[in-house]
């Protein structure tokens, strides 16, 4: 590839953010300023390829949201990396001095880089410059609230992978927009909002006529970002996780050089969780001045590619952490591992491009316009899988019919492979105040809780000549039997649907004269992690929400 062609194909931010904190007489104020952001098209046809990095601030509550949206119609990969500046002066000095020696806060690329260390995202590194900042300022990364959903967003108006200006909204400021100002007054938001966390949630509009903020004269409806799989975490960390865990809705930051990775492909309009959540002075800052001044900021760059062009992000003449190269090309193709001719897990393929019986349990797939995840070899050719995702909205009660409705929408040639079975659309009861469990947090229900309800224990997905060819929601029964090491639920977090939705099971919790309630496979939740892919118990059938609903299995033979 030549390198304007190279050049045309790359999508970049290059994204400059300071946060300005100034102080007079043991008062402050807290100003932002967003990223610069260059964004190219990826290729030579009409496609709309881009992302905006978002930053959400306030300096009365101080809160500071950063993160990244795909705007485009192709997925991306996207790094941001942060450094800091801090300079004080008691009233009876005439000069500001920086807190490390060499920088000022008029040159941002002189700043100095945030380095975690290896073993603690929140502990900045002991042998590094960035420790001189760990007794003044407190980063916040990741997001976790107690109780609540993933945040809520308003996408960028702005899809012109061309424009340098990102979504800086309430007291933040885009770089350009705010003409590269440091004075901390200067006006610069590109996006609505006053920046207090959770300002957005869910139905909200916003009519951009006007223009009021750059970009389309349009009305946009909220979005919801990415709930987090798990927390922020250092290249080391990520390297102790297993495969299967590796690639997730998640940051890894390379603790040799600050950057910090996505490590997932973001597709059309999906948003990350944050990267950064707050930035905040400790007591010591006012020790420090006393009644004198001081300035803090924050610099923050950011890099999106198309993920064919990932090596962009090693070949920046950094010294990278040694598996770096692993974690991107796991990213490139969506998974940890090769096993064997299969298409990689994002690449949508047709059927006949697949030998299903060289898959290993759990492992996702892309079928004709459906990504799957393998769940077991039935033998005599059939092998039983599940869409990854979840369709929402749908309470166990309506099931039948949507399922039908959904796999009449498959395409011809995977209709013609599914088998027939015969299994109820809602299965017998299992009662829960009878349940032993077995491995931790309602991970499997005991031999002997189980043979308590003879039915519910048979009701095991086979293949049936006398049945119909047709989709189903798995049993109780079911995700125990395909749950643990080898398997295609090899821990709870593998259980919960993809975008951590819960799913139902067609087991019902209730018996006669009230089968009201059912089984469910619960998402990870922020106040209790280890809830993730746990089965619960207690939702009523006719329950429906953006947080959840259906996921159709299948019987497939390719021999048909």
């Amino acid at each position: 590839m030549t390198p304007e062609k190279k050049k045309q194909r790359r999508l970049r931010n290059l994204a400059l953010l300071s946060l300005l904190l100034l102080a007079v007489g043991g008062t402050f104020a807290f100003q932002a300023f967003n990223q610069r952001a260059i964004n190219d098209r990826l290729n030579e046809v009409d496609i709309n390829v881009g992302g905006r990095v978002h930053d959400y601030y306030n300096r009365d509550t101080e809160n500071k949201d950063v993160f990244v949206e795909n705007y485009g119609e192709r997925p991306i990969m996207a790094r941001i990396r942060l450094s800091e500046f801090l300079e004080t002066r008691q009233r009876n000095e005439a000069n500001f001095t920086p807190l490390v020696a060499g920088t000022s806060r008029d040159d941002v690329e002189n700043w100095t880089t945030w380095i975690p260390s290896a073993g603690n995202i929140n502990d900045r590194a002991n042998n590094n410059p960035s420790n001189a900042f760990d007794q003044y300022a407190s980063l916040i990364f990741g997001w976790e609230r107690s109780g609540q959903d993933a945040p809520w967003y308003m996408p960028t108006f702005n899809h012109d992978n061309l424009d340098l200006r990102t979504a800086a909204a309430g007291h933040a400021r885009d770089w350009i927009e705010g003409n590269g100002a440091t004075d901390a007054v200067t006006d610069g938001a590109t996006h609505p909002g006053d920046g207090i966390d959770a300002y957005w949630s869910a139905n909200e509009n916003f009519d951009n006529s006007g223009p009021i903020w750059p970009g389309e004269e349009v009305t946009n409806q909220t979005a919801q970002n990415l709930q987090q799989d798990r927390a922020p975490m250092t290249m080391n960390q990520w390297s102790n996780l297993p495969n299967e865990d590796k690639i997730g809705n998640f940051w890894v930051v390379d603790h040799n050089t600050g950057w910090a990775y996505w490590a997932n492909r973001l597709d059309s309009e999906q948003a990350s969780s944050y990267l950064l959540d707050a930035a905040e002075m400790t007591a010591d800052i006012e020790d420090k001045v006393f009644n004198g001044f001081y300035y803090y900021g924050i610099h923050v760059e950011s890099g999106l590619v198309h993920p064919d062009q990932h090596e962009e992000f090693l070949n920046d003449g950094e010294q990278h952490h040694a598996e770096l190269a692993d974690l991107l090309h796991g990213i490139q193709n969506g998974v940890m591992f090769d096993d064997g001719p299969n298409p990689l897990p994002n690449e949508d393929s047709a059927p006949a491009a697949f030998d299903f019986s060289t898959m290993r349990p759990g492992r996702i797939f892309t079928m004709a316009g459906e990504q799957y995840r393998y769940l077991e070899n039935m033998g005599s050719g059939n092998h039983m899988i599940i869409r990854n995702g979840v369709i929402t909205n749908i309470p166990l009660t309506q099931h039948e019919a949507e399922l039908n409705t959904w796999r009449q929408a498959l395409a011809p040639e995977v209709q013609a492979m599914i088998q027939p079975v015969s299994v109820p659309f809602i299965g017998p009861a299992i009662l829960d105040e009878n349940i032993v469990w077995e491995g931790g947090w309602r991970w499997i229900m005991s031999d002997s809780s189980l043979a308590q309800f003879p039915d519910a224990a048979a009701d095991i997905t086979q293949v049936d000549s006398g049945g119909t060819p047709r989709a189903f929601t798995l049993s109780v029964a079911d995700v125990l039997r395909l749950s643990g090491p080898g398997r295609a639920f090899p821990n709870r977090v593998s259980r919960v649907g993809a975008g951590n939705l819960i799913w139902w099971t067609r087991t019902l919790s209730s018996q006669s004269p009230n089968p009201d309630t059912g089984w469910l496979v619960q998402r990870a939740r922020p106040d209790i992690p280890v809830a993730a892919g746990e089965l619960i118990s207690h939702w009523s059938t006719n329950s429906s929400g953006a947080y959840g609903g259906m996921r159709p299995a299948l019987i497939i033979n390719p021999a048909n």
